[in-house]
């Protein structure tokens, strides 16, 4: 036999304060309200808003850490900002993908900022590096599909997303660092 349950009709919940404020309790804790939700997003397409030059603006504006894990990083301007904020006192680090260093681009900007004193770390997994992250002063991390070159910036069809959030931004960080003292998987590069 099949039992049929009847639900009061809308008016009757409407209109009961106690099961509205009960509905109202058991939404809020389903619904994670707060985390994440005070993050700010800009978002930058390439070429049309030149997203490698909004990156740049951050790279200078860093005051603590830079953190960078990218596939490919050959862009000089990339390079001499990370070696400005090198210069400024900047705790500055990058992982990039072993592979991607016999690209005669990519070796001269690792040898760059190996020169300036900035530690790199490549994959001991060939061509699975595909993460493209920059993470700054616990404040603001980026991500995307833009690697860190001339032709992401000009020509590319990219995506660049930069995210003002602590809590986001301290996870980044730790996901970073968590690459950065996997000794089975990365390694000193030079």
């Amino acid at each position: 036999m099949t039992q049929v349950c009847s639900l009061p009709s809308k008016r009757t919940a409407v209109s009961n304060p106690i099961a509205w404020s009960f509905g109202l309790v058991l939404l809020m804790q389903a619904v994670p309200v707060g985390v994440g939700w005070s993050a700010t997003v800009e978002v930058y397409y390439g070429p049309d808003d030149a997203p490698l030059d909004r990156l740049l603006t951050l790279y200078r504006q860093a005051t603590r850490y830079l953190f960078v894990a990218v596939y490919g990083l050959t862009s000089p301007r990339a390079v001499e900002a990370m070696v400005e904020a090198k210069k400024r006192g900047v705790d500055v680090r990058m992982i990039t993908d072993r592979q991607r260093t016999e690209d005669i681009k990519q070796r001269t900007a690792l040898d760059t900022l190996h020169l300036a004193g900035i530690p790199i770390l490549v994959n001991e997994h060939d061509g699975l590096m595909h993460l493209k992250q920059v993470v700054i002063d616990d404040e603001v991390n980026v991500s995307g599909s833009m690697n860190h070159t001339t032709s992401g910036n000009r020509y590319n069809d990219e995506r660049l997303d930069v995210m003002t959030d602590r809590e986001i931004t301290v996870k980044a960080r730790e996901k970073f660092l968590s690459m950065w003292n996997d000794h089975a998987r990365f390694r000193e590069w030079k």
